[in-house]
């Protein structure tokens, strides 16, 4: 059981369109030796400026995956170590920025509460 350490980083976390996101949020959290990011994208814009889905009868998303340090600078998603949670990770109607960042918040704190707990998520 430990403290975890929360940083809130300006990066998208995953998505390969994320630069074409209007929304992102990437959180990194640390206990002891395990270190997770929670990354939330949505509102993808098209060339024509108009919102469209990022995946299948979705706007935004959340996933979280295992940290691996980049470039000996800094700790990004390991996409290849993915990390499963319970709770909602995607939203079908778009332009809700409030309820994404609500989502993004509820698996921070799901995961929060499994690091405190000891679990290490390998």
């Amino acid at each position: 059981m430990g403290k975890v350490k929360r940083t809130e980083r300006g990066w998208a976390g995953h998505f390969i369109c994320a630069d074409l996101c209007l929304f992102r949020r990437n959180t990194l959290l640390e206990c002891g030796d395990t270190r997770i990011i929670v990354s939330t994208v949505g509102n993808m814009i098209n060339d024509h400026g108009d919102v469209v889905e990022i995946g299948v009868k979705r706007y935004f998303e959340t996933m979280a995956f295992h940290a691996e340090l980049a470039d000996g600078k800094y700790w990004d998603a390991d996409i290849t170590r993915e990390v499963s949670f319970d709770s909602p990770w995607a939203l079908s109607e778009f332009g809700d920025d409030n309820k994404a960042n609500d989502m993004h918040e509820t698996v921070v704190a799901e995961i929060t509460s499994r690091l405190e707990k000891g679990e290490k998520f390998e």
